[in-house]
């Protein structure tokens, strides 16, 4: 049976329960991947088999439990160093980390989320450091909400009508709020978190487009909270806003075409 992007359903619910282990940071269970993508434990069962075979991902027989296995590694790494964006972004970020002294990073938005692609670490003993290759939602940090803020407004509103979850203790998931963070980030250009996806970590993003005006991923500077006062983040936007602008440039993304940004 076709799907309506053109595979088949079993390949469907195969990518499917393998996109779970791209959601979580923690190995995953038979029960769990099944109440998660809504298939049956046998059917999830079948399809974790096949892939432990193909090395794609190993399982724990004491915990009973699946994680990514070395194919799955080699994929995913091979997928960030082949990426147009991370290699569009690698001189910018190197030239953010100089200017302003903290982590540069550049994340790609994927199906569901985003990821984090690339980063320049800081030369400071203190620093924050991302996961590369790790999904994580749109609504949590800055890096996520300014790709949400420039996504078109259905998009926007099909993500905030689905269970948001909480990182932390200031992870915004109100809705109504998250509505206010998004029309000021698209105003400003820019957007700025504390705490809300990392405890204790500050940073500020800016959007980076495609050749079409398509928001493709975003570029962002972060340090430790106390580092990332709102006086450091407005001294950095503008800088910031260079380095997205040049990495859309380089993806293609000329001036007279718009971004597809939200429209009130």
């Amino acid at each position: 049976m076709e799907t309506s992007t053109g595979g088949t359903v079993a390949t469907a619910r195969a990518a499917e329960v393998l996109l779970e282990f791209g959601r979580s940071a923690s190995a995953l269970g038979v029960s769990e991947i099944a109440r998660s993508t809504g298939l049956s434990k046998a059917v999830t069962h079948r399809i974790l088999t096949t892939f432990v075979e193909c090395g794609l991902l190993l399982y724990d027989t004491a915990t009973r439990r699946y994680l990514l296995g070395p194919a799955a590694a080699t994929l995913g790494a091979r997928a960030i160093d082949v990426s147009p964006l991370r290699r569009a972004a690698q001189d910018a970020l190197l030239d953010l980390q100089r200017a302003t002294g903290e982590t540069a990073t550049v994340s790609a938005r994927v199906p569901g989320g985003r990821v984090y692609l690339d980063q320049v670490e800081s030369d400071r003993e203190i620093k924050m450091t991302v996961e590369l290759g790790r999904r994580f939602d749109l609504h949590t940090g800055s890096s996520g909400r300014i790709i949400l803020a420039f996504l078109p407004l259905q998009q926007q509103e099909d993500v905030l009508a689905q269970p948001l979850g909480r990182l932390t203790s200031t992870t915004i998931i109100e809705p109504d709020l998250l509505r206010d963070t998004l029309r000021e980030a698209r105003e400003h250009g820019v957007c700025r978190s504390v705490g809300e996806r990392q405890e204790g970590a500050g940073s500020i993003a800016a959007p980076v487009f495609g050749a079409d005006g398509t928001v493709v991923g975003s570029v962002s500077v972060c340090g430790p909270a106390y580092r990332m006062t709102p006086e450091a983040c407005t001294a950095y936007e503008g800088t910031l806003k260079d380095a997205a602008s040049r990495i859309s440039r380089n993806l293609g993304y000329p001036a007279d075409v718009p971004s597809t940004a939200a429209v009130e």
